[in-house]
């Protein structure tokens, strides 16, 4: 594999950042770190030119059911292709392909297809699958199918994650459901990422299941109590519990504006994931779509179930990311951390994801100081090369 150089560029690494450095590339991973541009280049190695660019991690999407027409429910090879093939266009290079509630067989299929998956040069990674429901809250249903949502089931759980080569890497579930706190701390054990979500527990509730082995808690805001002056609820949670990191859908639809600043204060960079919960429409004309056999209607903006209830999103994982660095004091460090070395560390990738360094998959952006995406770099391999 001819060899690559991008030189020259603003290289943010995990603790400091280098201006006008080198990266090399070789065999799809970092090779080596250069403090200073590359004079003496041989004619065998591909050059980028970073002048006036920013080199950051790829954004890893840990929270995503579909995209491009598919959706990882289809639970066909195409399917995770589709997804694959559009999400470095977005500045995502790699993605836990994401469930929801439906039958155990429909379940089923959709993990069997996901063990089965070989991914592709040139395309976004699937690192695992985040098991979104079925053992969720019916009054925090949300876009969850109400008439599959079942009680934890640990014997079931663990013939799932058999049946998905072991890459269920997170799940989302409402505490609650479990109030001996058994499936939790038997998941906790695991190494799964238990994420709260689709939730009615107090503060309380929240604060006794972190306890038990609670990490982190699904799309903040979304299908679980906010903020009340006698039960600060989930949302509060987020603010209070140091040790509980928190998905975020920044399209400032699912979360206004106003309040995505109010959870960026209160809970910072070090804690929050940013994610999508795209379903299949995005990157596609706005239309009528489906989400877990549900029709949904699909705007220029914003999916909605027929109820008006938010079904997913459409927002690209670089309009998110865009949406946060207009925040005041926010610095491309901290999207670096929220959305590439937050949900590597979280979902267990971070060994060879979401930074730079030395034997890390090449999954690179060069971006200008706006977060407009020139070049995406997957596994080493040119995914998208913009204007």
């Amino acid at each position: 594999m001819e060899r690559l150089l991008i030189n020259d560029v603003k290289i943010f690494l995990e603790n400091k950042i280098i201006d006008g450095g080198a990266v090399w590339i070789e065999n799809g991973q970092i090779k080596a770190i250069e403090e200073k541009p590359v004079d003496n280049i041989g004619s065998d190695v591909q050059v980028i030119d970073g002048k006036a660019l920013n080199l950051i991690p790829g954004f890893i999407d840990a929270h995503i059911h579909g995209a491009n027409g598919a959706d990882t429910m289809d639970a066909t090879e195409k399917a995770i292709d589709d997804m694959a093939i559009l999400l470095p266009k977005e500045g995502t290079t790699s993605f836990l392909a994401t469930t929801i509630t439906q039958s155990p067989e429909t379940i089923e299929r959709a993990l069997e297809n996901v063990a089965r998956y070989n991914n592709k040069p040139g395309h976004a990674e699937v690192v695992g699958v985040h098991l979104e429901g079925p053992y969720v809250n019916k009054v925090k249903a949300g876009a969850q199918p109400v008439q599959y949502i079942t009680e934890p089931d640990l014997e079931q759980f663990n013939q799932w994650q058999k049946i998905s080569g072991n890459q269920i890497r997170t799940i989302t579930m409402a505490p609650e459901l479990d109030q001996e706190g058994i499936f939790i701390r038997a998941l906790n054990e695991q190494g799964i990422n238990v994420s709260a979500g689709h939730t009615d527990a107090s503060f309380a509730g929240i604060k006794k299941a972190v306890q038990q082995g609670v990490q982190q808690l699904t799309h903040l805001c979304n299908a679980m109590n906010g903020i009340h002056h006698r039960d600060i609820g989930a949302v509060g949670a987020a603010f209070q519990l140091e040790s509980v990191n928190a998905e975020l859908i920044p399209d400032g639809i699912h979360v206004s504006p106003d309040m995505m600043e109010l959870i960026y204060r209160n809970v910072g960079s070090e804690r929050l994931i940013l994610i999508t919960d795209a379903m299949r429409a995005k990157g596609l004309p706005a239309g009528d779509y489906e989400l877990g056999g549900q029709p949904v209607k699909v705007t220029e903006d914003r999916a909605v179930l027929e109820d008006g209830t938010l079904a997913g999103s459409i927002v690209t994982m670089r309009d998110g990311a865009a949406n946060m660095l207009a925040i005041e004091g926010v610095t491309l460090v901290d999207i670096v951390k929220m959305a590439s070395s937050n949900p590597a560390k979280q979902v267990g990738v971070f060994d060879r994801k979401g930074s730079i360094d030395i034997g890390k998959d090449a999954d690179l952006l060069l971006v200008d100081d706006q977060l407009k995406i020139k070049y995406t770099i997957c596994r080493g391999e040119m995914a998208f090369k913009g204007e």
